[in-house]
């Protein structure tokens, strides 16, 4: 059976406990003493679906024709533009029902912005790259198919597989990693996951969407060798082993040529060198031209009505400026789409028999704990000793579970570090002091606010309400409550009440554009309008909140708050949308005194636990970072905690790199990314030791002065990879910088011994086969996660010096062994020549070295192909 990674397995993995279609197994990463283990199997999920394969393929390819003969050019015009935010017209003449699309990545939210109906909450994709599982990342795509069955969604649109070219780039936690096979293998594995539920996967952003810093407009410059050897790579290992039934198509441009109208990179490339025979959807309004999106290859353009196909398409096929063949293969890509799925009648979908249901919570428990990267644990600090734990930092009580922008889902609960430790530890063995609060400006109003949303009209009658979950509204579209219509709806008042959990001044604030009245306990503390700053459709959403009222409350007692905002849709606005925000500060105590009140519980204590994080306003989509610093005071608490206690613990809740100048003053440092709703549960399996961390970085981890690649701004409008094939690791091992934390690192509770590692010849999958012998030589089971790098012996500067060529987890019992069996592709061989437009396989001899990270390479051989 081929892998992603291209080698053929010897033995059969462990089998999960679910099962797939067709009687297949999923599969668990973890192996017993003597057992030999394979790179994760390519099941034969990935190969269903697909146009001329089996004979119910075949089938749908007649039906789909069938239908595409019935449609008139306005019908297929009308199927090619949304119908609204989120979903494609039915067409009942042909048996066509509206197909549904829904964001992901980490949860299903549905077609509303709402907790009415709560969506599991997966930890962060890089959290997820960090197991360096692709077997899990099935797991946890069969896992997000059922959300979505359960929320009538077809399609998902996820997986995120750009790469973290920068650290300073502000969605990187919705990415995977910054080495493109590492990438691949497990969007490959998500993307199998989630189309053996019957549920379609758009991977996106293709392509060389590595930042947000004018993500609609840049026009990013990159080489055709960096596009081929980096960003295209993993898009391309995606459609080979997966068969992902859609792509999404970015905002930006690429060498002069916006994405939604790149006829060479998704005519010429994605469909034509891969075989690529699903639908290419546009980012939200990033379609600008009715004839060069269907010329380039676009085949749906969102959200709707208002698009540029549509009406517009067809007027333009009348007019001759296109041809209606090019509407009709665009219809068949997506009526191809509709029958995958089981929406066009007389179409079997290819799902049809469904995997077994899975527990989400269970799930997200068990992906964030094995996600979790101890990266520094001296005298094994960790897993925690008997006695008392003090506990401190904002995040600790207010977990960050999840990045924010189009990812953001609403769990039915969040588990807390201060929660999940509570539970786990003896009682009054724990304390908990706040430290330090990372949040610098107000933030959503969240904890003790109560809240719904009420609708009126112009005359001031009530039309809907709806569920406000925190003080976040937002409605695209016709995502609006039950009887409301945009044309109707004048203004929204965000009502409720607050109870403080503290006494002091609370600020109140406003994140939105528009006409707003703000009312704390019967006193209106703002009237007035909000003007955008910058020229972007989702100011709204992304931008900063302003300050608007500071009033005394006391803790305990409940008071009324309102926000008032009168609906104005702007000329031209791409989509209509009610959106803005109640935002809220505690009140500011002294940043000194509470360091000192965690200090004090510390030096108490056997044992300090500090959690650091980022915020909302540091990593998100819409925004870059600016540097990699941790907001607010916290590295100063960490600091001070130390020194009172040299046995202290550092959490880092963020989901991409910070730096840590601390990082050698304490006794352990734990990596959570964002964790998911189940995180502090997970936390407490770990620091306890019912469960080892069993986390590898995916990405470098650095001081920004260090870091290879910082440009992320564009300069008149043009973005220049200048750096070529080399980020990540490639560069740091290039400038010769020694980062904080390698790529790959990442320790267990037990140790590791490599004794062997034996190349063979390749088979017809592979270009060479290695096999890795491990030794457990600690005292407990654990899992291993060996990594093969490969590096020409002949230095090639237009070449890394290595690079990551396979992997596979492994697990042993105290003293047993195991073998990895590592199939070399052929790509690991392949330089992208750029005057031939062609792959070259480069012959000679190369180092392949097994080991624990880029760094830490343990037993070397040599091959020659």
């Amino acid at each position: 059976m081929r892998t992603p990674g291209g080698s053929r397995g010897r033995t059969a993995v462990q089998p999960c406990g679910f099962h797939g279609i067709h009687g297949l197994h999923g599969f668990h990463g973890l192996q017993r003493g003597g057992a030999t283990v394979t790179e994760a199997a390519e099941t034969a999920e990935s190969r269903t679906g697909t146009r001329g394969g089996s004979a119910a393929d075949r089938e749908r390819e007649t039906v789909v024709e069938a239908a595409l003969g019935r449609l008139g050019l306005d019908a297929k015009a009308r199927l090619l533009a949304g119908q609204d935010m989120w979903s494609l017209p039915g067409l009942p003449e042909i048996g066509l029902r509206s197909l549904v699309m829904s964001d992901g990545p980490i949860g299903v939210r549905g077609v509303r912005w709402t907790a009415d109906d709560p969506s599991i909450a997966l930890p962060s994709p890089t959290a997820l790259a960090a197991t360096w599982d692709p077997a899990l990342a099935h797991r946890a795509g069969v896992l997000l198919a059922q959300e979505a069955r359960r929320k009538h969604v077809h399609v998902l649109l996820a997986p995120t597989v750009n790469l973290h070219r920068s650290p300073l780039g502000g969605r990187h936690f919705e990415a995977y990693s910054e080495d493109p096979y590492l990438t691949g293998r497990i969007g490959a594995g998500y993307v199998r996951g989630v189309q053996s539920g019957g549920v379609g996967t758009t991977v996106k952003h293709f392509v060389a969407n590595d930042a947000e810093t004018d993500r609609f407009t840049v026009d990013n410059l990159v080489s055709a060798r960096a596009l081929r050897e980096l960003y295209l790579a993993p898009f391309e290992a995606i459609v080979e082993n997966a068969h992902p039934w859609g792509i999404m198509t970015a905002y930006n441009s690429v060498n002069g040529t916006t994405m939604t109208e790149h006829h060479h990179l998704v005519n010429e490339v994605l469909r034509g060198e891969w075989g690529f025979d699903g639908f290419n959807v546009s980012d939200w309004t990033a379609a600008r031209s009715t004839v060069g999106a269907i010329e380039g290859g676009l085949d749906v353009a969102m959200p709707g009505p208002e698009t540029v196909y549509g009406d517009a398409l067809a007027a333009a096929v009348r007019a001759g400026r296109t041809e209606e063949a090019k509407v009709d293969e665009a219809v068949r890509n997506v009526l191809r789409l509709a029958a995958r799925v089981g929406i066009l009648e007389g179409a079997e979908p290819v799902v049809t028999e469904l995997p077994e249901q899975v527990d989400g919570e269970a799930l997200a428990r068990e992906i964030a704990r094995r996600s979790f990267v101890l990266v520094r644990n001296e005298n094994a600090t960790l897993p925690l000793r008997p006695g008392t734990v003090a506990l401190s930092g904002a995040a600790a009580r207010d977990a960050r579970v999840l990045g924010g922008g189009s990812a953001t889902v609403f769990p039915a609960h969040v588990v807390s570090p201060l929660d999940g430790l509570t539970a786990a530890l003896p009682e009054g063995s724990l304390t908990y002091a706040v430290g330090a609060d990372p949040n610098q400006e107000l933030a959503v109003a969240d904890k003790g606010f109560t809240l719904r949303a009420e609708c009126r009209d112009r005359d001031g009658e009530l039309i809907g309400s709806g569920s406000a979950p925190n003080g976040h509204l937002q409605w695209m579209g016709n995502d609006l409550p039950e009887g409301v219509t945009h044309d109707t709806l004048h203004t929204v008042d965000l009502r409720g009440t607050f109870t403080p959990r503290v006494s002091g001044t609370h600020t109140f604030g406003i994140k939105g554009l528009g006409a707003f009245t703000l009312t704390v306990d019967g006193t209106v503390h703002f009237e007035g309008t909000q003007l955008p700053t910058e020229d972007s459709p989702f100011t709204a959403f992304f931008g900063a909140p302003e300050e608007r009222a500071r009033v005394d409350l006391t803790a305990g007692e409940t008071y009324e708050v309102s926000l008032r905002q009168v609906v104005v849709q702007p000329e031209g606005a791409p989509l209509r949308m009610v959106g803005f925000s109640l935002v809220h500060q505690e009140p500011r105590r002294d940043p000194d005194e509470l360091i000192a009140e965690a200090v004090e519980a510390a030096r108490a204590a056997d044992t300090a636990v500090v959690v650091v994080a980022t915020t909302e306003r540091v990593e998100s989509e819409g925004f870059d970072r600016g540097d990699l610093r941790l907001p607010g005071r916290q590295d100063d608490l960490v600091h001070a905690v130390a020194a009172a206690n040299p046995n202290t613990v550092v959490i880092v809740n963020s989901g991409s790199p910070v730096e840590l100048p601390w990082r050698e003053e304490v006794a352990a440092v734990l990596l959570t990314w964002f964790p998911g709703q189940e995180g502090g549960s997970a936390l407490a399996d770990v620091l306890t030791g019912a469960h080892e961390p069993g986390g590898r970085l995916p990405t470098t981890w650095g001081p920004l002065a260090d870091a290879p690649v910082t440009q992320v701004v564009p300069v008149d409008g043009e973005l220049p990879y200048a750096e070529g094939a080399f980020i990540g690791y490639r560069a740091w091992e290039r400038d010769g910088k020694t980062p904080a934390y390698p790529f790959g690192h990442g320790l267990g509770y037990t140790d590791w011994a490599y004794e062997s590692i034996e190349p063979s010849d390749g088979d017809g999958d592979s270009a060479a086969t290695v096999t890795v012998r491990v030794r457990n030589s600690g005292a407990r089971p654990g899992r291993e996660v060996v990594q093969l790098y490969l590096t020409p012996v002949e230095a090639d500067s237009e070449r890394p010096v290595r690079r990551l060529a396979a992997f596979a987890g492994v697990g042993a019992g105290p003293g047993e062994t195991a073998e990895a069996v590592l199939g070399i592709p052929r790509r690991a061989f392949e330089v992208w020549d750029e005057d031939a437009g062609t792959w070259a396989f480069v012959k000679g001899s190369y180092e392949v070295a097994a080991g624990r990270s880029i760094t830490d390479r343990r037993v070397v051989a040599t091959i020659n192909v």
